[in-house]
């Protein structure tokens, strides 16, 4: 397992696609907190009292998971998708015959690497929003030990985004069919899911079960969850992590059992 964890810890490291990903992680996560921490007083003067001064630093430290989660979810099915596409995955196999032991090295190096894009995306959203917090009057409260909570769980959610990243690519084997699906899904079908789940007491009680919506849960606040109306039957911090990893072990108990089974030749 550790020399399989090692091979693709270096099969990353060697390509430009996550260093590409990062930067471009880093660029639009701190455009965002920028913009969210520039319109903070617009946002508590319009919110009718939804949205207190004390809840704008979160909301901008939080844009690392409402904005950036899909770049670590990307980066773990192309890592895993990479392989079937360049056919690497045959010589890995033959290098290493037990299967479950190289899944569960793309499982653990994805898991290490999202903590990277974790780490570059917290960076972003609390360097560049705190800087523009302090410039507009507004207290970043990084002291804060909720602030603090609040970091450290974005960071654990997106090394979480990885691991189903990788655990969606084994499902789905095909790289330009995850691509669509991931960006399909995050970016257009979820949002409205999320926002026709409030119309209805049931619907909502199913939508807090969404991977975008366990994410805020885990994280504890976002900007999503609040232009959906607030979320006062949402999940507490430690269920919305277990509902994401499950996600991710339901994809890769699925693909493990039926895609890599298969033959890759």
């Amino acid at each position: 397992m550790i020399r399989s964890l090692r091979s693709e810890l270096r099969k990353i490291s060697t390509t430009r696609s996550w260093w590409v990903l990062a930067l471009i992680l880093f660029g639009w996560v701190g455009l965002n907190a920028a913009g969210i921490a520039a319109l903070g007083s617009v946002l508590v003067d319009q919110s009718g009292g939804m949205v207190g001064p004390e809840s704008i630093p979160p909301l901008v430290y939080s844009t690392v998971t409402a904005v950036g989660y899909v770049f670590p979810l990307l980066f773990g099915a192309l890592a895993s998708t990479a392989e079937f596409r360049h056919q690497t995955l045959t010589p890995t196999f033959l290098a290493t015959p037990r299967r479950g032991r190289v899944l569960g090295g793309k499982v653990g190096a994805g898991l290490i690497w999202g903590v990277v894009f974790g780490v570059v995306g917290v960076a972003a959203s609390v360097g560049v929003g705190a800087l523009v917090l302090q410039l507009t009057g507004v207290h970043p409260d990084l002291g804060s030990a909720d602030n603090l909570a609040l970091i450290a769980r974005a960071a654990i959610a997106m090394a979480l985004w990885a691991v189903v990243g990788v655990a969606l690519g084994v499902l789905l084997p095909n790289q330009v069919a995850v691509i669509v699906v991931v960006l399909a899904f995050t970016q257009f079908l979820e949002p409205l899911l999320r926002l026709a789940a409030n119309f209805w007491e049931w619907t909502a009680a199913i939508g807090r079960f969404l991977p975008g919506a366990a994410t805020d849960a885990l994280v504890g606040s976002s900007i999503y969850a609040l232009i959906a109306g607030g979320a006062a039957d949402a999940l507490e911090w430690w269920q919305g992590g277990l509902v994401l990893g499950g996600y991710a072990v339901l994809f890769l108990a699925i693909g493990g059992l039926t895609t890599w089974r298969r033959d890759v030749t």
